[in-house]
């Protein structure tokens, strides 16, 4: 959100709560409340969107899960992170995705090379890594009833983030950057397609 408000663009961000709507402010953006995991939440976000047009649209919205196939999920696990990164998802495709349309714009959900099938090496977070397939596949079904925007699956790569720790290659400035150069250069033959962070889409996607 600050490289594109540095930019000079006007955003729409949302939060959960009342401290994430000030810090979002603050920033310079526009401040709606969301929580994709509240299906009364969602349903607000159309008319709080009411006559907008998107030129890009980011999905960012996910939980991670840590856990590996030696030991089968809890029901709770299972049910926070299918609920955050697709149930979440599927909630709001149906909201944004026609205003998006409008614009003849780009509609990106951030996923994550651990959804990538063909590249599985351990089973490490395999909750997570079903969540981020499972995201993939809504938004490649999705592509078809939206043709005049363009839908994909994008993954920041290995950041240094808490999740990514420190010894990443990545800093989370340089994931963003590429990420946003990616996203603006998207064109129709990549609609539904997953994508590392610097376009490239993924072997079979």
């Amino acid at each position: 959100m600050r490289q594109y408000r540095a930019a000079g663009d006007r955003v729409i961000a949302t939060a959960r709560d009342d401290a994430g709507l000030a810090a979002l402010q603050s920033l310079g953006a526009q401040p709606l409340r969301l929580d994709v995991t509240d299906t009364a939440s969602v349903s607000g976000l159309g008319w709080q969107l009411d006559d907008e047009k998107i030129d890009i649209a980011l999905y960012v919205a996910g939980v991670m899960s840590r856990g590996g196939a030696t030991q089968p999920p809890a029901q709770d696990e299972f049910d926070r992170v299918m609920r955050t990164n697709v149930w979440g998802a599927m909630q709001v495709i149906p909201q944004v995705a026609p205003l998006v349309a409008a614009a003849g714009g780009k509609f990106a959900f951030i996923s994550s090379r651990m959804g990538h099938i063909a590249g599985v090496d351990s089973s490490y977070g395999w909750v997570y890594r079903a969540s981020k397939a499972a995201l993939n596949m809504a938004v490649a079904a999705a592509q078809p009833d939206y043709p005049r925007a363009t839908m994909v699956a994008i993954s920041p790569g290995w950041v240094q983030t808490d999740m990514g720790g420190a010894g990443a290659p990545l800093t989370v400035q340089d994931s963003v950057s590429s990420m946003r150069k990616a996203v603006a250069g998207l064109t129709r033959d990549r609609q539904g397609a997953f994508l590392d962070y610097d376009g490239r889409p993924f072997a079979g996607w």
